[in-house]
């Protein structure tokens, strides 16, 4: 039997057509380009610097009531005297807050204090104590049971007089577990609020309250006073 063979006609190669060629940006595209940039980071960099300040002032708020809950326990357990003011936060040697009421110094320290953190005597502390409240003229001498208002007379504030009064520079804050500052004595005086473009500052009250306050620097030096209330409620006397 004859093989039979199936004949095909040559297929035909095309030619294949070349790649388009790739277009670049012009000018005026790379130009509109980050002009839209420059419009976004002007609208979401302020919104995200906010974000960030309202996270530190909710941080410090936090950090006072828990001094001031440590202060309580304290208190409870030493007839409601208040502990030496330069030592308040406790020491390796002398140990009040902290080691016994606190496992960390960090509580001591405002996120708005741009100090390196450490877990030494040499911690930073950013608080400190109404020296109102030792002065044994004013007749409290320590005492928390003799203010007459605790629910208006300032416990505890971010303190930041060492150097220029703004919490900003931080040489400002000079603080430490084994010096921590005093208010409202001494210093320059602190001449801004520490958020809300200086116009805002968190308190701790005798009642162990906390409040975020309108800053406006007063007349004695390392003091500010509320301007929130046309009476003044709320002060460092414990007189009052």
């Amino acid at each position: 039997m004859r093989n039979m063979m199936r004949w095909y006609p040559p297929i035909s190669m095309a030619k294949s057509s070349p790649p388009p060629a790739k277009r670049a940006f012009t000018l005026i595209e790379l130009l509109v380009v980050i002009a839209i940039i420059g419009i976004l980071a002007a609208i979401f960099i302020p919104a995200l610097s906010r974000a960030l300040e309202s996270a530190k002032a909710t941080k410090d708020l936090s950090n006072l009531r828990q001094i001031g809950a440590l202060m309580q326990s304290y208190l409870n357990d030493k007839d409601q005297v208040l502990p030496a003011t330069a030592t308040w936060p406790g020491t390796s040697l002398t140990p009040v807050l902290y080691p016994k009421y606190v496992g960390t110094r960090r509580v001591f320290q405002s996120p708005f204090d741009k100090r390196p953190s450490l877990e030494t005597d040499l911690a930073p502390v950013s608080y400190s104590i109404n020296h109102n409240l030792y002065d044994p003229t004013v007749g409290v001498s320590g005492n928390i049971l003799k203010v007459v208002s605790p629910a208006s007379t300032f416990f505890m504030a971010p303190t930041y007089i060492a150097g220029t009064g703004n919490p900003s520079n931080p040489s400002s804050w000079a603080g430490t577990a084994t010096s921590a500052p005093d208010l409202p004595v001494g210093g320059t005086g602190e001449t801004t609020g520490t958020h809300r473009s200086g116009q805002k500052i968190n308190v701790l009250f005798c009642d162990w309250h906390t409040e975020t306050l309108t800053f406006n620097p007063a007349s004695i030096d390392g003091t500010f006073q509320d301007t929130t209330h046309p009476l003044g409620l709320k002060h460092w006397d414990p007189r009052q």
